[in-house]
């Protein structure tokens, strides 16, 4: 932007948005190209990257999986992705004499999965055929999706209601919903589930159950610095 721009931009008279900007430049939080157009300098990106190395996602995420037991009386995973699983990386349990035997640090096909799916959802289409070529989609369940046009079709509807389902594909008996956690360069870092028995967590129940992960993971991804608005533009 030219001096001009940024003084009509911020409602500030010429004289003083240069002042501010000469501190700025001298900080090197903004740079002037040979132009007299200023940009933001490399300071910027230093700062940034060391408050990235110091995001902790578990510690970030366990607020949010706890204020999700606490809505929904059911079990809140976090998950990452790594090519075409899905890995458990912290959990948060209901006070309930019948809860979910999972562990963390198990590993998952993501495409029977809802965290899985919510996630292969996010990502290039090219990315999510490599993924199932390697690993395959063999039935777990009855339930379990075999194919890959079964796949995208699930995909699909999990990016127009903005969340997905495990219903009975991983495990019989066992329901889930998840949704994708984004970080701050928009693309998908983890996602969060709340999973339970089914007959607890019935298809009527759903909704329910993914207003509320679908809340927590959008707080979360804000807080790590994800913005939609910005999201939406770029597409």
């Amino acid at each position: 932007m030219s001096l001009l721009e940024v003084s009509r931009a911020l409602g500030l008279h010429k004289s003083t948005a240069h002042r501010l900007l000469m501190v700025l430049e001298r900080h090197r939080l903004i740079e002037k190209n040979g132009e007299g157009r200023y940009r933001l300098g490399l300071k910027l990106f230093e700062l940034g990257t060391r408050a990235v190395s110091q995001l902790d996602i578990r510690e970030r995420a366990r607020p949010y999986l706890e204020r999700v037991v606490m809505e929904t009386g059911e079990t809140a995973h976090l998950c990452v992705y790594d090519d075409g699983e899905v890995v458990y990386v912290d959990k948060v349990e209901p006070e309930r004499s019948v809860r979910l035997a999972s562990s963390i640090g198990r590993r998952t096909p993501a495409y029977c999965t809802a965290v899985g799916k919510a996630i292969m959802a996010s990502l290039p289409a090219a990315e999510v055929e490599r993924a199932v070529q390697r690993i395959g989609m063999r039935p777990l369940t009855r339930h379990t999706l075999t194919t890959l046009a079964e796949l995208r079709n699930e995909l699909t509807k999990v990016r127009r209601q903005g969340y997905a389902v495990d219903n009975e594909e991983n495990e019989e008996g066992v329901r889930c919903v998840g949704a994708v956690v984004w970080g701050y360069t928009h693309e998908p870092l983890a996602a969060i589930s709340v999973s339970g028995p089914s007959f607890r967590v019935s298809n009527e129940k759903v909704p329910l159950l993914a207003r509320s992960v679908t809340a927590a993971a959008e707080a979360l991804s804000s807080e790590l610095g994800f913005r939609m608005a910005k999201r939406r533009a770029a597409r």
